[in-house]
C-alpha cells in the first residue's frame, strides 16, 4: 500500500481545505470594524501600529501596499507580462527618522517571501519583521 496521493487526490483535498475556510499555514482570517486580515497576528499589529499613529509616532499608516520589483535590467514580470509585485502588510512614515518603513507580519518565512525579500533589499528597500 502507498502513503502517496495520486494528483486527484491531492486536488480534492486542496479544494476540501480551501472549502474548510483553513489557510494553508493555519492563521486563521479576521475582521474587526468591518477591516479584514489574514491573521490575528496582522490585525493586533494594526491596531498597534492605529494608537502609534493617533499618539503622532508614525504618519501615512498604510495597509496591504504593493511594490513593484525591480531586477537588474529593469521591472520583473510574469510569464504574461504582469509586473511582479511584493504586497507588504504595512508601510508607513517613522516620525522621529523620516524614514519609510515596509512592515510583514511573519508567522512563516515561505521561499517566494524570502526571494521577494532578497530582491526588494536590492533595491534599498528593507523588510521589518514583526
Amino acid at each position: 500500500m502507498s502513503d502517496r496521493l495520486s494528483a486527484a487526490e491531492f486536488r480534492a483535498a486542496q479544494e476540501r481545505e480551501a472549502a474548510s475556510g483553513v489557510s494553508k499555514y493555519r492563521a486563521k482570517r479576521l475582521t474587526v470594524d468591518g477591516i479584514s486580515f489574514d491573521s490575528k497576528k496582522e490585525a493586533a499589529r494594526y491596531f498597534d501600529l492605529r494608537n502609534l499613529q493617533r499618539a503622532g509616532k508614525i504618519t501615512r499608516l498604510q495597509r496591504q501596499v504593493n511594490i513593484a520589483l525591480h531586477g537588474r535590467d529593469g521591472p520583473l514580470t510574469t510569464e504574461k507580462g504582469a509586473p511582479q509585485m511584493y504586497r507588504a502588510d504595512f508601510v508607513y512614515i517613522d516620525v522621529s527618522s523620516g524614514e519609510r518603513v515596509v512592515e510583514d507580519c511573519k508567522g512563516f518565512k515561505t521561499p517566494e517571501y524570502r526571494l521577494k525579500k532578497a530582491i526588494l533589499r536590492a533595491q534599498n528597500i528593507n523588510i521589518v519583521e514583526t
